[in-house]
């Protein structure tokens, strides 16, 4: 799993995103979705993880939901339902997961992610973040790490992987 101390900072300024929902990044989207649909991709092929429409985002997002037959880890580990990421469409190749609070504010201090609007209003807990679309090959790296350790932190104790 990825620890707070593992990310490296993220090079430049940080994306602006709206102040409402739908909870989008506006700027420095990468030219396609290659990035976001090799993310998504790996993570699908995970134990115990099926990839379908998000129950939450806008129409065409992909969401990462644990099986029926997977553990269950704490709520907050949580969109909705069994859905614990979802990747966005309509351009904007951000996602929204699911982090352990001490890693939420490591992502958000070195520049990987943002608390989702919801959390502003107290209406989602703080583990649940945006984080912004990779640019590049490096920046899928540590996106899709991110993303494993929101799956890891949405299965129960006895259905952790490692690696």
């Amino acid at each position: 799993m990825v620890t707070e101390m593992g990310l490296p900072p993220r090079a430049g300024a940080r994306p602006h995103a709206t102040a409402s929902l739908p909870h989008s990044q506006l700027d420095q989207q990468p030219k396609d979705t290659q990035e976001l649909d090799s993310v998504l991709a790996e993570a699908a092929t995970w134990p115990y993880v099926d990839q379908q429409s998000s129950r939450i985002a806008p129409e065409g997002s992909r969401a990462l939901v644990l099986r029926p037959d997977a553990g269950t880890g704490p709520a907050e580990a949580f969109m909705v339902g069994r859905e614990f990421c979802h990747g966005h469409a309509g351009g904007d190749s951000s996602l929204h997961a699911t982090l352990p609070t001490p890693l939420a504010t490591a992502a958000e201090r070195t520049g990987w992610a943002e608390p989702h609007y919801l959390v502003h209003t107290g209406q989602a807990p703080s583990t649940v973040v945006m984080l912004y679309a990779p640019r590049d090959e490096a920046e899928r790296d540590i996106i899709l790490r991110l993303v494993r350790a929101s799956y890891e932190f949405a299965l129960a104790d006895d259905n952790r992987t490692s690696g």
